[in-house]
């Protein structure tokens, strides 16, 4: 889940991919995700996204409208009809409001025209970008002329232990003030303690994510546990 760090209420959640073995259990995503240029890939990304409107659909009717993310590397956009296929996938209703692309940043990075190009793309069919573990590569987003991304997480590097730690500190405070002068949400990722969520409430940040509130679980254990439930920190 996405928590809105001023008012603890769910304001997101974000789909990933997990892989259960008979034997092993939960394989990490590291261990089986293709490459981009794998022709298995193309079908890992449909099912992600079907699988993603399915689940969209689901809390819906049980729950009501929730905005949910999805990881696609930027390579995915290289091939002509990726967005075409991506909204395909966009639920028919009058009550979602929109998806959210995350993009690696170490990938975006590297290719900050085309990245562009794409996020702008993007907006015209009801999607939104986000800039997905962004650490000390940050300044490069200054590069940037015009900035069509709508959110900015904070690599884990940068925020788990970040109360104990006034580098960390520092850096995220310097990429929370980015975001803001480019109109950019900003998210605190690997928040496990509640000693980290207080600093990054104090940064400045506008969600977290991380284990302190829930770990990644199957959409109908997240919707029993997490949603329609109030979040409460003990202050």
């Amino acid at each position: 889940p996405k928590i809105d760090i001023r008012s603890l209420t769910l304001s997101g959640a974000e789909a990933l991919v997990r892989m259960r073995h008979p034997t092993w259990g939960i394989v990490p995503p590291a261990c089986f995700i293709p490459d981009a240029d794998d022709p298995h890939f193309g079908a890992l990304s449909d099912f992600v996204m079907a699988q993603a409107e399915h689940d969209w659909r689901y809390f819906f009717e049980e729950y009501g409208p929730l905005s949910l993310s999805i990881n696609l590397p930027l390579s995915f956009f290289r091939d002509p009809a990726a967005i075409e296929t991506l909204s395909r996938h966009l639920p028919k209703h009058p009550a979602f409001e929109g998806l959210i692309v995350e993009i690696n940043a170490p990938e975006l990075v590297q290719n900050l025209p085309f990245a562009t190009k794409v996020a702008r793309t993007l907006q015209l069919h009801n999607i939104g970008t986000s800039i997905d573990n962004v650490g000390a590569d940050w300044p490069l987003l200054l590069m940037l002329q015009e900035f069509p991304f709508v959110e900015i997480k904070v690599d884990r590097a940068f925020v788990t232990g970040c109360a104990d730690d006034r580098l960390k500190q520092s850096t995220c405070r310097r990429i929370i003030e980015f975001a803001d002068g480019a109109g950019a949400r900003t998210v605190a990722i690997g928040v496990e303690t509640r000693t980290d969520f207080l600093t990054a409430r104090q940064l400045g940040f506008d969600t977290v994510q991380g284990f302190f509130f829930a770990k990644p679980m199957e959409p109908h254990k997240f919707a029993r546990r997490v949603l329609g439930k109030p979040v409460i920190i003990q202050e």
